[in-house]
């Protein structure tokens, strides 16, 4: 819980809209202080209470424009804040450089290399699982953090640096997810959310924290989830790509389709409209980071069946479903198997036991050699679902062969 400085700090860093890394740097220059002294992690110690600005607090006020005693005010008792990203980012920080830093100086040249190795990574993913791209992704991870870290360079390309560890802890948290690793996957996605905040990357934080909340709801964790998925669409701001936009919408749909009730599912539509609002509004004329490259309408048609799937409303499921598998790109078996699973799932609600079976069949031979606990637990849920309708021929064929 923020104290009452907390609280107004917090308050009025987000008037600015300025970054906890922001403020701590803008403190340090109103202190005239040689070096940064104050750090991101001391000014989110500041906003949660954990500790009190003391000395700083005449240049907090400084930075922010505010006299003193806005800062010192009480806080009027009221509901609580909403979650902002800076809640989800890690208590220290990993990506912290070393005093000594005893490898050589970095050019922009190997950053562009290390973009390149990135981009490859989520390219595997398009047709690889997690289990099979567990060990390069986090190698290429661990290699970019010790660079950051030992290494020297200028500001620019420091900043590059993060953006790049960044990208990568989205794609390299993305795959832990998909093997199963679910809490090494939220280490790596904190680990990239800090990257992202510090290079002042809003749209590749929203990227991160739309993947951390998207886990998070797969997992049972689904209020926070929520919290997440709504403080990433928040946090990338008006201001982020098309793209983007709607691909944190569809994470808040998805998030609010999980947590479940009738409120939620209201949310859950309004988000969907938004998102597909938000893609229609895409000219194609401003320039959107590479690892939007897959989100497209097709994607957020397959977005929109799972949740009328998962809210038990076949008759809009089943029809999205078909049309989006049937143009769907046959190398791509694991989410080839992923949406099958939910046509399986929408026929069995529709009280269509016979085609469920069928489509389920096609679940269960794709899975087979993908190296995914996604599709691993979706065939699952098709099976358990299924063994609802065990007394029709075509299912039992099913349920005693998966036995």
């Amino acid at each position: 819980m923020s104290s009452g400085i907390g609280a107004n700090i917090r308050r009025e860093r987000g008037r600015l809209g300025w970054s906890q890394a922001r403020l701590a740097r803008e403190v340090c220059r109103a202190a005239g202080v040689i070096g940064e002294p104050v750090g991101r992690q001391e000014v989110s110690r500041w906003e949660t209470g954990k500790r009190k600005p003391r000395e700083w607090l005449p240049f907090l006020a400084a930075a922010l424009g505010v006299p003193v005693e806005v800062l010192t005010a009480p806080v009027a008792p009221s509901d609580p804040p909403l979650p902002t990203l800076a809640d989800f980012l890690p208590a220290e920080d990993p990506l912290a450089p070393l005093s000594v830093r005893t490898g050589g100086r970095v050019g922009i040249g190997q950053v562009a290399d290390m973009q390149q190795r990135v981009h490859g990574l989520r390219l595997a993913d398009d047709v690889l699982a997690g289990g099979d791209l567990m060990r390069p992704a986090l190698r290429e991870l661990r290699k970019a953090v010790r660079i950051f870290r030992e290494h020297s360079y200028t500001d620019v390309t420091g900043r590059q640096l993060l953006v790049q560890i960044g990208e990568l802890a989205q794609i390299a948290g993305w795959i832990a997810s998909d093997a199963g690793q679910h809490a090494e996957a939220e280490r790596i996605y904190r680990l990239g959310l800090s990257a992202a905040t510090q290079a002042e990357d809003r749209t590749l934080a929203g990227n991160l924290a739309g993947s951390l909340a998207y886990q998070l709801s797969n997992i049972g964790r689904v209020v926070e989830g929520l919290d997440l998925a709504r403080a990433a669409f928040d946090g990338a701001g008006p201001d982020a790509p098309p793209k983007a936009r709607a691909l944190y919408l569809d994470r808040v749909a998805w998030s609010a389709t999980k947590a479940g009730g009738t409120e939620n599912a209201q949310h859950a539509m309004r988000a969907l409209g938004e998102a597909s609002e938000a893609l229609n509004s895409d000219s194609g004329e401003s320039e959107e980071p590479a690892y939007l490259y897959w989100v497209d309408a097709g994607e957020l048609q397959v977005m929109e069946s799972r949740v009328y799937t998962e809210l038990r409303r076949p008759l809009r499921a089943v029809p999205l479903l078909r049309e989006v598998l049937g143009k769907y790109d046959a190398t791509h078996t694991r989410e080839l198997a992923l949406y099958l699973s939910w046509l399986a799932v929408a026929y069995a609600d529709a009280n269509e036991p016979e085609e469920a079976a069928a489509t389920a069949e096609r679940v269960i031979a794709l899975s087979a050699d993908v190296a995914s606990e996604r599709t691993a637990e979706r065939v699952r849920v098709v099976l358990a679902r299924l063994a609802e309708y065990a007394d029709v021929p075509e299912v039992r064929a099913v349920l005693d062969s998966a036995a």
